[in-house]
């Protein structure tokens, strides 16, 4: 750890013990935050893909385990497994307080990934009402045929292709960190294979999944509540490939 992010560490301790609302403190000392990646108590945090990408809510989870303690453990648990922070704030009041650097990262996380993700998953239901009209019911090779809608290729042969760009084993399961990284390279693999008017529809139907999951048109949230959302932070498993 760097004696920045030791000192941001201690800032932030000091902060909450003198009042200051802990999300509050906490996003300041994320601002404050140095280091893109870092092992820390047997675990491998990386914060920053690519060194565009940056994921918010797994520094968060970081700065909880120095407060075991001193925030309310509910809260916590709402923050990293639920996305639902302690207080509301607006897209400005987030910036500010992250800082404009890290609110730029936060987006390309927020578009590159997240959007990324339900994007796919938008597909692949797309393709299951389809199949389902047709009478058929099963969903073997329903990803594959996601992403080879969306990208042109299966899943396989693009992870693979993946892989060895960056020169990484080609196992049989991907870790989440890993996983991200994949995700952030087939936005911009999308970026270089679909023209505007193709990305505009996609990333609108990626929304649009993503406010049905979060039941917005029972709650509405703000765009600031959307980009700050980073869904689950905290899960340590590797993902099995088929």
């Amino acid at each position: 750890m760097s004696t920045r992010d030791t000192q941001a560490i201690q800032g932030l301790k000091s902060a909450i013990a003198e009042g200051k609302n802990w999300y509050v403190a906490m996003l300041e000392t994320i601002r404050l935050w140095s280091s893109s990646e870092e092992d820390y108590d047997g675990r491998h945090y990386c914060y920053l893909i690519d060194n565009e990408a940056f994921d918010w809510l797994i520094l968060a989870e970081r700065l909880c385990e120095e407060l075991d303690g001193l925030i309310p453990a509910k809260e916590r648990t709402n923050l990293l497994f639920f996305s639902i922070p302690p207080i509301e704030l607006s897209k400005d009041e987030f910036k500010n307080l992250i800082g404009a650097s890290k609110y730029e990262t936060h987006l390309n996380y927020f578009y590159g990934i997240l959007v990324e993700k339900f994007l796919i998953l938008a597909v692949t239901e797309e393709i299951r009402k389809k199949r389902r009209v047709l009478g058929l019911n099963s969903d073997d090779g329903i990803v594959d045929e996601a992403y080879q809608h969306i990208y042109g290729a299966n899943q396989f042969a693009l992870l693979k292709q993946f892989r060895r760009e960056r020169h990484y084993p080609q196992l049989r399961s991907i870790s989440l960190t890993e996983l991200n990284k994949f995700t952030y390279w087939l936005f911009k693999y999308r970026m270089k294979i679909r023209d505007k008017s193709c990305m505009a529809s996609d990333t609108k139907k990626a929304l649009a999944k993503l406010h049905k999951i979060l039941d917005l048109k029972a709650k509405p949230l703000r765009p600031s509540a959307l980009e700050g959302c980073g869904m689950s932070a905290v899960s340590r498993r590797r993902v099995q490939l088929r």
